[in-house]
Formats: C-alpha cells, sequence, structure tokens
C-alpha cells in the first residue's frame, strides 16, 4: 500500500491515494494501524483522496484521526494533500476544488521550494450557534463568547467556533504548564456538553496582529499546529476584537497567516513532503 508522508508545522498525515489502492475498505482500522507511532508509520492523521477530475482540479477528501475517528475537515489536512497532489503532478489546475463532508474548499497554489509548498485554503464561513458547535447545555445560543464553563472546580470563559468541525478557544495571559493543559484538554474534549467532542485551542494575543496557540485536537491530543484551529482561534479573537482581522498565527513551529473577510475564512501556510512508502502490515 502506497503511501506519502506530509507535514504542515509538525501536524504530520499520512496521505494515500484511491486510485492507486483499489478496494480500499476498513478505513478507520487503517489509520489506527498506520498512524501508530511505535508500531506503525506515525502521524496525527491518515488522508485518502480520489480525483474525480484532473483538468479541473477536483479531488474528493477524508479524513482519519489517529484514533480512528472520522473528522469533518481539517485545514492543515488539505494543505498537505493539496502539496501532495502539485508535488506528484497530478493535478494540471493552479487551483485545487476538495469536496469534503462539509462542502467544497478551494485551495491555490503560491510558491514552492525544496520540497515546501506554500498553499492558500479557503476555510469557508465561521458558524457560531450553539446547533452548529454543537453545544449543549440545555439553552439554545446565537454566539458563546465567553461562555462559564466548570471544570474541575474552576471556570473557565470559553469562546466556540464551528469552521465545518468544533473549536472551543480558551484565552490565557500566561499558558498553564504542559500537564495542566493536557488535562484540560482531555476533560474538555469529552465534557458531557459536547455531544461530538471538540477540538482546544489555548490562545495568548501578542498584539494587534498575532497570536500564540497551543492545540488540543479530537482523537490526537496535543498536536504542534491545527490549521482549522488556527482559524477558529483566529476567528475567536477577531470576534472579542483582541485583534483586527488578519492575524498571524504563532504555533510550536512555525506560522500561519488566517484572514476574515467577515464572511469566509482563509489561511496561508506550509506545507512539507518528508517521504513515500510502502506499508506491509495491514
Amino acid at each position: 500500500m502506497k503511501f506519502t508522508k506530509i507535514h504542515s508545522l509538525g501536524n504530520d498525515f499520512l496521505i494515500i491515494d484511491e486510485e492507486e489502492t483499489p478496494g480500499l475498505t476498513e478505513k478507520e482500522a487503517l489509520a489506527r494501524s498506520i498512524c501508530e507511532r511505535h508500531t506503525g508509520v506515525g502521524a496525527d492523521g491518515l488522508l485518502i483522496i480520489s480525483i474525480q477530475n484532473k483538468d479541473k482540479g477536483l479531488v474528493n477528501f477524508r479524513i482519519f484521526n489517529a484514533d480512528g475517528t472520522e473528522p469533518e475537515i481539517s485545514g492543515n489536512g488539505l494543505r498537505c494533500a493539496a502539496a501532495y497532489l502539485y508535488h506528484q503532478k497530478k493535478i494540471e489546475s493552479p487551483q485545487i476544488l476538495f469536496s469534503t463532508t462539509v462542502g467544497e474548499r478551494e485551495c491555490g497554489f503560491i510558491e514552492q521550494k525544496n520540497g515546501l509548498f506554500e498553499i492558500k485554503i479557503d476555510m469557508g464561513v465561521p458558524k457560531f450557534g450553539s446547533k452548529d458547535i454543537p453545544f449543549d447545555d440545555g439553552a439554545v445560543h446565537d454566539k458563546i463568547i465567553d461562555y462559564p464553563l466548570a471544570i474541575s472546580r474552576e471556570t473557565y470563559p470559553i469562546t466556540l467556533v464551528s469552521m465545518g468541525n468544533p473549536h472551543c478557544d480558551i484565552f490565557f495571559d500566561r499558558f498553564p504548564a504542559r500537564i495542566e493543559w493536557h488535562q484540560l484538554g482531555y476533560e474538555l474534549e469529552f465534557h458531557p456538553f459536547f455531544p461530538k467532542r471538540i477540538n482546544i485551542e489555548f490562545i495568548r494575543v501578542l498584539n494587534r496582529k498575532e497570536i500564540e496557540v497551543l492545540f488540543w485536537e479530537r482523537g490526537v491530543g496535543e498536536t504542534l499546529s491545527s490549521g482549522s484551529g488556527s482559524c477558529a482561534a483566529a476567528v475567536a479573537s477577531i470576534l472579542k476584537n483582541l485583534t483586527g482581522k488578519k492575524v498571524t498565527v504563532r504555533t510550536s513551529m512555525g506560522q500561519l497567516m488566517v484572514e476574515w473577510d467577515s464572511e469566509k475564512v482563509y489561511q496561508t501556510g506550509p506545507a512539507k513532503i518528508v517521504f513515500q512508502g510502502d506499508y506491509l502490515a495491514f
């Protein structure tokens, strides 16, 4: 089974083209097996693509977390998939239109240097209602900004954003110790108010143009970066009037640029090809 490993700022993925792997089944089990870092190849997630129209750049896209669950979308995953398609020259168009479970997302090629691709992606229109997240505390909310959520005898003001997948954003003047935010991330992910679980961003605003973010993702845990998480963190910062509408998001391994034009969110960042191989264990 041929695969390619790609990462965006340390958020790593394995990608498989269904055209090269006919009859691919049991995708959830494959994700758990191949993403395992000790007995598999190792990655945060598995990307499965299928080219529908090479000339027009139409591609089906699915993503599976390391635990086998299927999230709705991934910004870094889409950029990594685009980099793979450009690197392999499987797409002729400078634009790629990915079909995801939450609609179409367009990627645009900016530049390529030594296997590092710079990609801009349309991440769609953010949503804020409790049904969109989803968030269920027994009431209906049009927006959830600084909602006081009790966790482990403490109350945290959370802001919720859907980028097609659910995000919970918490702001800090100074980040807690790693063991503390890991514990908080785990408890938030499985909080009963989030029926589909939740991705969490821990945010520190540096100035009106820059934020720093730590990421906890459903089905994965800590990730070094997150595309949709960066978008959600930037949108939450804009909603709270802490930044302008163009935000540099600093992650553990580098930065992304997020812009929100009051309708769609656009994200620009890198994706790097790491290696290719044959997976024999599944």
